[in-house]
């Protein structure tokens, strides 16, 4: 059974018979992508407007969130802040799964690329994931697309791994013999029959890289070689308030707090689909 296949099984009315974690996890998701890049249209203040007389103020009803320590509004930082780190999220992802399929799909299909590429991405997951972004992160400068490259590098090696793996199970398989005899090339083989079995497991991989990569975003910032400060995202809001948080304590909780509860998201919906897509899974009654 096929990615395509299986997706298109998967009617609108089954939404309601999936756990409820996964269906709130889904809902959640769904409404911070709608509010943060719906922020002008919620917030009319600016995320990056100062106001030192009420700098530091706790959570009020004219300061939702309350405000730093320039008297800008967490609240509406916090908003446009999500439109960064989940572009983020989802740039790293696509730049990662890219790469380490392409790279998979070539190691897999031959032994020489195999051997020279495997070791090479073994020499990358050699360097734990975090510091090699933090490296590269600081060697070619801040910026969100540095950031989203950085983050990216790391995940590749364990895409490619796992394709690489799908590659030489599916290339043994009977359909696959089957094109080969009928004088298929091996590029039409790849990318016709062998790709479209393995995106499952592949989309599953690229959920689990964009929660990921979120939270490292916030690490980043934290080091001082994350997204500048006239970007605002949900990294740099925490890693500028933990000077004050002793008696500013709202600066890092609020945006944390959002930070942990989308990966989690990210994390339950990317189980779900692992779920899902396997043949033998059924939803239940």
């Amino acid at each position: 059974m096929t990615f395509s296949d299986v997706v298109g099984s998967l009617q609108l009315r089954q939404l309601s018979r999936l756990p409820a974690a996964l269906q709130i996890a889904i809902i959640f998701l769904v409404l911070v992508v709608v509010t943060t890049f719906l922020s002008p249209f919620i917030t009319s203040t600016d995320p990056l407007a100062m106001n030192p007389q009420f700098r530091l103020n706790p959570p009020s009803s004219e300061h939702m969130l309350g405000t730093d320590m320039f008297g800008r509004d967490i609240f509406t930082r916090v908003l446009y802040g999500g439109q960064v780190s989940l572009a983020i999220g989802v740039g790293t992802a696509a730049l990662a799964t890219t790469a380490g399929t392409i790279l998979g799909l070539i190691a897999g299909a031959g032994q020489a690329s195999d051997k020279v590429l495997m070791r090479i991405m073994d020499g990358m997951m050699a360097i734990p994931g975090i510091l090699l972004a933090i490296a590269l992160a600081t060697i070619f400068g801040s910026g969100i697309l540095t950031v989203i490259v950085a983050l990216a590098v790391p995940e590749v090696p364990v895409v490619a791994r796992l394709v690489r793996s799908l590659t030489l199970t599916l290339r043994e398989q009977a359909f696959v013999e089957a094109a080969q005899s009928y004088g298929t090339g091996p590029l039409r083989i790849l990318f016709k029959y062998i790709l479209p079995n393995a995106l499952a497991p592949i989309v599953v991989q690229a959920t689990y890289i964009c929660g990921l990569a979120v939270l490292f975003e916030a690490y980043l910032g934290f080091v001082g070689v994350g997204v500048p400060p006239e970007h605002p995202s949900w990294g740099n809001i925490v890693a500028e308030g933990r000077t004050f948080v002793l008696i500013a304590p709202h600066l890092i909780v609020y945006p944390s707090v959002v930070i942990a509860v989308v990966v989690l998201a990210i994390n339950l919906i990317g189980d779900g689909l692992r779920d899902m897509l396997d043949p033998r899974f059924t939803l239940p009654d």
